[in-house]
């Protein structure tokens, strides 16, 4: 991912996180005032991040009907806005909008679309920024704000940090246009449309999903219109649920941290599979027909034996987190391939992509990335991979993810009033030491503090459930007694 040549010098972040801004609603600094400022400082950065010179035939040239000496106008900036369905939405989008306009920037309001959906419209609509304002997978009541590129990738941590001393310093308080130089907001009726015709276009042309009873969770989030229509109109029976948003239902008991629901339905349809979608529809968890779950470390290796098959996985690499099961490492090894781990986190997975020149990556959670179709996990896009797969081999989910075996894993997340560096904690780093000697190089450990909740997660692999439970509970143990 390319850098701005701009740096934030020494201003140390306290507003992002590994995933924009995030926090509950209506509450600092998930309030419509940090809205507005977030509205002037992207609209303030975005000459940074979109040089856009003029051709040299036409800087000299004047246009139709002008005086020879006239110069071009200047262009004007345009950002689009994406939202789920959060209650919280309406105010964080109008706050926003009126801060981009405040800087003489123009808004395009899409509505409740799914994030990845948001990242394909900046593309496709030459718009110069993205804003999803999204919680993701969280409750109701917390929300959050995140921007894109306008290449559709996430804005790098750099721009961030100019946003964010733009916002500590008051640097662009005075900056004020007036008149004709304030900007204006459209409401962009098509996104929808637009964006499930973007979906069939990246399912093969010569294949149907017609036959196959697929059920679909959509978390009541913001892939509630799209996820089904794109399945129904190639030909699938479809079985929605969590379809019925009302501001302060979504992921509650659905979607994909609860595919439980999912399951539920396709056991008592006898479908052919299940899919559950997060809030933002960013990420899928599957169900296989006898209804068990399949995670995105079983899908990336699907996935990357269908692509390295075909020959499409570049340098035959699949990209992954320190999270993802060591048996997807295994599987790929077997395949001739080979995995690149990087922190948690997809904006991290798809930098690495970038920069190694890769095209498959993803989330043990369900973010999977085909860098060659979108630039951001895409929950929708990856159940059509899958189901393309399951149509060309004519094999059910259950047959497909056999290509890997997954070890026993176990994770246990504990609350912390504060995030203090784990080589601080003495008692906690010599426990981890102890597992990880115990373990040899037969399993994993990894400890780490969640970017977006105030949550340490502890995660260990190893051959025997029952003894890797134990020990991760010694270590919460003792970060609880420490920092707990």
């Amino acid at each position: 991912m390319k850098k701005s040549a701009h740096k934030a010098g020494n201003h140390k972040r306290h507003l992002f996180g590994t995933d924009g801004v995030r926090g509950v609603a209506n509450v600092e600094p998930m309030t419509s005032e940090m809205a507005l400022k977030l509205g002037r400082a992207i609209a303030y950065v975005l000459p940074e991040r979109n040089s856009r010179p003029i051709p040299t035939r036409l800087a000299n040239r004047p246009s139709p009907g002008s005086k020879p000496n006239e110069s071009i106008p200047k262009h004007r900036y345009k950002v689009i806005i994406g939202k789920d369905t959060r209650l919280s939405g309406y105010l964080l989008e109008t706050a926003l909008a009126s801060g981009i306009c405040s800087m003489g920037a123009d808004v395009l309001l899409v509505g409740p679309l799914p994030t990845p959906g948001v990242a394909f419209l900046t593309r496709s609509m030459r718009a110069d920024a993205g804003v999803v304002i999204s919680a993701s997978h969280n409750p109701f009541e917390d929300n959050g704000i995140k921007f894109f590129s306008h290449d559709g990738f996430k804005l790098p941590d750099a721009l961030e940090a100019r946003m964010e001393e733009a916002i500590s310093t008051g640097k662009i308080d005075h900056y004020r246009p007036t008149a004709a130089a304030i900007g204006k907001a459209f409401r962009i009726s098509d996104a929808v449309g637009r964006y499930i015709v973007f979906l069939k276009n990246t399912f093969p042309r010569h294949l149907t999903l017609e036959g196959l009873k697929i059920v679909v969770d959509c978390g009541h989030g913001a892939a509630y219109r799209v996820a089904p229509a794109v399945l129904s109109e190639l030909g699938a029976e479809v079985i929605s649920t969590g379809v019925q948003p009302d501001g302060e239902n979504i992921n509650r008991e659905c979607g994909a941290l609860y595919p439980e629901a999912a399951r539920q339905l396709l056991l008592e349809h006898r479908a052919d599979l299940a899919i559950a979608l997060d809030g933002d529809g960013d990420r899928a968890v599957f169900i296989d027909e006898r209804g068990e779950v399949v995670d995105g470390d079983e899908v990336l290796a699907i996935c990357a034996k269908e692509m390295a098959g075909y020959k499409t996985l570049k340098s035959r690499v699949v990209v992954a987190t320190v999270m993802s099961n060591l048996g997807l490492e295994i599987a790929l090894k077997k395949m001739g391939c080979r995995m690149v781990r990087t922190a948690v986190g997809d904006r991290y997975v798809v930098e690495e992509m970038l920069r190694g020149g890769y095209n498959l990556g993803g989330e043990q959670s369900g973010h999977i990335v085909f860098l060659d179709s979108n630039t951001t996990g895409d929950g929708c896009l990856t159940f059509l991979q899958i189901l393309a797969i399951m149509v060309q081999r004519g094999k059910r989910l259950g047959e497909l993810k056999r290509v890997m075996t997954k070890l026993p894993q176990i994770l246990v997340n504990v609350t912390v009033r504060e995030k203090k560096s784990l080589s601080r904690l003495p008692r906690v780093s010599e426990r981890i030491a102890r597992v990880e000697k115990a373990l040899g190089d037969r399993g994993r450990v990894l400890v780490r503090y969640s970017g977006t909740e105030p949550l340490a997660r502890i995660m260990l692999e190893g051959e025997d459930q029952a003894k890797i439970r134990v020990m991760a509970e010694e270590i919460a143990g003792e970060i609880r007694a420490a920092v707990g």
